[in-house]
């Protein structure tokens, strides 16, 4: 038997590290669809992850379904959830109600964000709202002491002027009062480790969450790249060459990539993961039993 190299060493010892999770939802537009996203919610709910988020759609068509799944998720399960919010299409007065209306039921953690326009316009800021996610995060904390997460961009945002730009724009936001940074996926766990190192050297002290895509679709996870800005690496695309019509092997090349990334990077420190699920449990499911995340016995 061949010795265990000192690459695999820390990547094996990595799944005994403990690491926290989280989950991403989306709002589904259709009664079938949102079946199928509770689905998802209860399969995930044993792994009991710091909490789950539900996001907005573009120019915050979603405001809705939005607030009603976040309030059902709060109070149908034992989970804890966190609402998108965005500054596109709202004035502050109907982002400040709308955090008021979630403070009154319970709901403590919002996921600020600037937002896309619809249908891939430029962004413009709405004439009586918060013009940046910066002020935002300072708008919510004039309301209640919420716990906010932010984006981060470890690979820079796509209308940033430059790295360096993005990333002191990331500290403005923590020091507005974000209190977590929750990164774009990437596919090369070094891209986040650099990223993890330029955030300590320019003083954010708040957890940063790399944020993990197992990609089911890779011709679509091609399209969101381009337009938010997140590499694709020649490897991921021979991984995926040849599936397009192979459902069942895609679903095993996505959970083997997905997971052999979080082990590096449990391997390099990183203690937290949050899961874009695109309402798919089942391949965020077997990564967590992967990462040692795992329902709780008696």
């Amino acid at each position: 038997m061949n010795p265990v190299s000192s690459v695999e060493l820390p990547i094996a010892a990595a799944a005994h590290r403990p690491v926290s999770v989280s989950f991403e939802f989306f709002p589904p537009k259709t009664d079938k669809m949102l079946d199928s996203l509770w689905e998802a919610v209860q399969r995930l709910v044993p792994l009991s992850p710091d909490f789950v988020s539900v996001t907005y759609g573009a120019g915050g068509g979603t405001r809705d379904r939005t607030h009603e799944i976040v309030s059902r998720i709060a109070h149908e399960t034992s989970l804890k959830p966190a609402a998108h919010l965005t500054c596109v299409g709202h004035s502050r007065g109907e982002v400040d109600d709308i955090a008021r209306r979630y403070w009154d039921e319970g709901i403590r953690h919002i996921v600020a964000l600037r937002g896309d326009m619809p249908d891939g316009q430029p962004y413009q800021p709405h004439p009586q709202g918060y013009a940046y996610a910066v002020d935002m995060v300072a708008g919510l904390k004039r309301i209640a002491d919420f716990e906010i997460s932010v984006a981060a961009y470890p690979e820079t945002h796509p209308d940033a002027p430059s790295a360096d730009f993005d990333l002191d724009n990331l500290k403005r936001k923590v020091d507005a009062g974000a209190t977590r940074a929750i990164s774009q996926y990437f596919f090369d766990p070094a891209v986040f480790l650099r990223f993890r190192d330029r955030c300590a050297a320019a003083g954010i002290t708040v957890p940063v969450a790399p944020g993990i895509l197992p990609v089911t679709n890779f011709a679509q996870v091609q399209r969101f790249s381009a337009a938010c800005g997140a590499g694709v690496p020649d490897w991921l695309a021979d991984l995926f060459a040849g599936l397009d019509d192979d459902p069942e092997t895609r679903r095993l090349v996505a959970a083997t990539v997905a997971a052999q990334q979080c082990r590096i990077l449990s391997a390099a420190g990183v203690d937290l993961f949050h899961f874009y699920t695109l309402n798919r449990a089942d391949l965020v499911y077997a990564i967590c039993h992967i990462l040692g995340v795992r329902p709780k016995t008696a």
